[in-house]
């Protein structure tokens, strides 16, 4: 019996010795995981926190400036989580993954009342042609006068450096805009600058400078944690945030409806479309939404809504531009060099048309603007642009019409060297060549929107129609077609 006793006993300390050291293992494991964060400079997180309940536990990369690029703050995909788990499930006893616990754990309030840290209320205001009625004075018809519109949206806080606060928004949203002001969740309005934007992709990136921003602002407002809309499935609730109708902040819920949507031009689905991939919601996006957050139930933002491709036809669908899909481009726009509208800005020294995407297509010519001229001895003309060119690219960004290559315009310096993508016909095709542009002064001190569109074309009136309407008046017309091109094949 005594043996026995012993024999426990021996047993007994064995055990807790190995659970001791399996314990002092597992601290030192930790510990030395914790150790490595710090020393690669990034963020440790532990756990949920105790005063909100949010779960950082999977954060990889905080924004910072690193090189002097700032970074998205980053969750793990799923897949990635299973493949460092792999090794350990192994050796110890699975665990239930940090993401089904906290699935679920916090509802749509806790969720909006963190997420609303990061999400701002966008207004713009614009100089605008409108249409007035002279019947008052005795004359009858149209004219029209120039007046400062307001517009509102939304947009996300995405990134901070030393400098600057940076946030995502559509590029619809800041389309044309003379100013543009953000306002945080306290209420308070700070100028913003456009960054950097995506025509094509309808995303945009503004700052705001962070020694303008009151310390009780900063306490306030959190840069937005990006998850993985990869991971989204089919039926998963998702919330929508943004300045709807531009009240203010609101909140609606719904699920994902459909994954990997694209729709052209004109909203209509389109599989083959070059648009950027969407996520299909019966969350209402509503006019003001544009910009706002599509989050996942852990609060990680999954998409940037778009109000623009909501119809007044249908209704609870909506869409958002998928995030895993752009955050390479928004990184790319939160590292331009902000540029402000410049009253004497430089032009091309051209005359052009727009190719739609529908004359490109009936016509099988590229989209972008058709060169009708280029001034002799002008920028455009010194660089090596030719009539019957077409421009498809200024600086690196998308150029679909004249109208865009206008706005373009009207952020560079006379003086400036730009980068311009032709299409040249030749060799029975198009061919891409990309010339360096010197930017001429604007000699024409006639209104500002004015004076660009005569830079760059015959008159605003022809600027309005595509090269579609002169050809045959929308429909495919082989002669008028050989007729303004020449027998160049």
């Amino acid at each position: 019996m005594e043996n026995m006793n012993q024999d426990f006993n021996i047993n007994n300390d064995d055990d807790n010795k190995e659970k001791k050291n399996k314990k002092k293992n597992r601290i030192l494991k930790g510990t030395g995981i914790a150790l490595c964060a710090v020393l690669a400079g990034g963020l440790a997180f532990e756990g949920i926190s105790s005063a909100s309940g949010w779960n950082f536990s999977n954060t990889v990369k905080a924004s910072n400036t690193e090189e002097n690029r700032t970074e998205l703050l980053k969750t793990k995909k799923k897949t990635e989580d299973k493949k460092e788990e792999t090794a350990d499930t192994a050796q110890e006893p699975a665990e239930e993954p940090s993401e089904t616990k906290v699935k679920g754990s916090l509802d749509v309030s806790d969720i909006a009342a963190e997420a609303m840290k990061s999400v701002v209320a966008i207004t713009t205001k614009s100089v605008q042609e409108v249409q007035t009625y002279l019947g008052d004075f005795g004359f009858g018809g149209f004219t029209t006068q120039q007046q400062e519109v307001e517009g509102s949206g939304s947009g996300i806080i995405i990134g901070q450096n030393d400098e600057e606060l940076l946030i995502a928004t559509n590029y619809h949203v800041i389309e044309g805009a003379n100013t543009v002001s953000v306002t945080c969740i306290d209420g308070e309005v700070y100028e913003a600058t456009v960054k950097g934007y995506d025509a094509d992709k309808d995303l945009a990136v503004v700052s705001v400078a962070v020694s303008d921003i009151s310390d009780d602002t900063m306490e306030q407002i959190q840069v937005a944690s990006i998850g993985s809309s990869d991971d989204l499935r089919v039926g998963e609730q998702v919330i929508a945030i943004g300045n709807a109708l531009g009240y203010g902040q609101s909140v609606t819920t719904g699920i994902v409806s459909a994954k990997n949507r694209k729709l052209d031009d004109s909203g209509q689905a389109d599989e083959n479309s070059d648009g950027v991939n969407l996520i299909q919601t019966d969350a209402a996006i509503n006019p003001g939404n544009s910009g706002g957050a599509l989050l996942n139930m852990n609060g990680e933002l999954v998409g940037i809504n778009s109000a623009k491709l909501a119809s007044t036809e249908v209704e609870g669908m909506g869409y958002a531009i998928a995030i895993t899909d752009v955050s390479d481009i928004l990184e790319n726009l939160m590292n331009e060099t902000p540029r402000d509208r410049i009253e004497d800005h430089g032009v091309l020294s051209i005359t052009g048309t727009s190719v739609s995407e529908e004359a490109a297509s009936v016509y099988d010519i590229p989209e972008g603007v058709l060169v009708a001229e280029a001034v002799k001895g002008g920028a455009a003309d010194k660089a090596g642009i030719q009539a019957k060119n077409i421009i498809t690219e200024f600086d690196g960004k998308r150029v679909r019409s004249i109208d865009a290559l206008v706005d373009m315009l009207q952020y560079y310096e006379p003086g400036e060297e730009v980068e311009v993508t032709l299409q040249v016909l030749g060799n029975g095709g198009y061919e891409e060549k990309k010339v360096t542009v010197k930017l001429d002064k604007n000699t024409n001190k006639a209104a500002d929107a004015s004076e660009t569109k005569e830079s760059a074309q015959p008159s605003e009136e022809q600027g309005e129609q595509s090269i579609l309407e002169e050809f045959g008046n929308g429909s495919e017309d082989d002669a008028t077609y050989e007729e303004f091109f020449g027998d160049i094949w």
